[in-house]
């Protein structure tokens, strides 16, 4: 007897999702995650507020021109995806849409890795990036204290940089503003 095809997944089918879940769509399968841990919020929540003031804003001498964004739904061909964090140069991205997903591909992506999604965004998520032109990739472990940078060129990824602890980054394309690595680690602020 044959297998029935399986359906792929769309759109409504998040709205089906608990709340306290996130719902992807990936290569036609709804991927539902846990919310992430404190010490994922965490890593992300810090970055953005040192990347926002000024790269979105221009605060404090910074080139502004970004739109920096915490955990957008972005769709790539079929996938919807969320980032942690995602950020486009400001004449690229769309202001008004009729849609919650955003359809203009994000110029840099982060994603805090969490033990149960590891191979969800360093394989399938990191891939769909690269194969939608996103030109920077930013992996965080915030249990290792790792930062990894990602250059997309000639379709591939290309290591830009490997930051640990308490490293002071200058990374691409974000070069302007100093990070201060250990400011992300949420054990270090007791």
């Amino acid at each position: 007897m044959a297998e029935e095809a399986k359906k792929k997944a769309d759109y409504d089918d998040l709205y089906n999702i608990p709340e306290n879940m996130t719902g992807q769509i990936i290569d036609g399968d709804l991927i539902v995650t846990p919310r992430p841990s404190r010490h994922h919020v965490y890593a992300a929540s810090v970055l953005g507020s040192e990347l926002g003031p000024s790269y979105q804003f221009g605060r404090g001498g910074g080139p502004g021109g970004w739109i920096i964004l915490i955990g957008p739904e972005i769709k790539m061909g079929e996938n919807i995806l969320v980032p942690d964090l995602a950020g486009w140069k400001k004449e690229r991205f769309p202001s008004s849409e009729e849609t919650n997903w955003i359809s203009a591909h994000p110029d840099w992506v982060c994603e805090v890795l969490s033990p149960g999604a590891l191979r969800l965004d360093k394989i399938k998520k990191m891939r769909l990036y690269g194969q939608n032109g996103v030109k920077h990739f930013w992996l965080i472990d915030p249990i290792a204290g790792t930062l990894d940078v990602f250059r997309l060129e000639s379709g591939r990824w290309m290591v830009a940089g490997s930051f640990v602890e308490d490293d002071k980054v200058r990374a691409e394309p974000f070069q302007e503003t100093e990070i201060d690595l250990s400011n992300l680690w949420l054990e270090r602020t007791k």
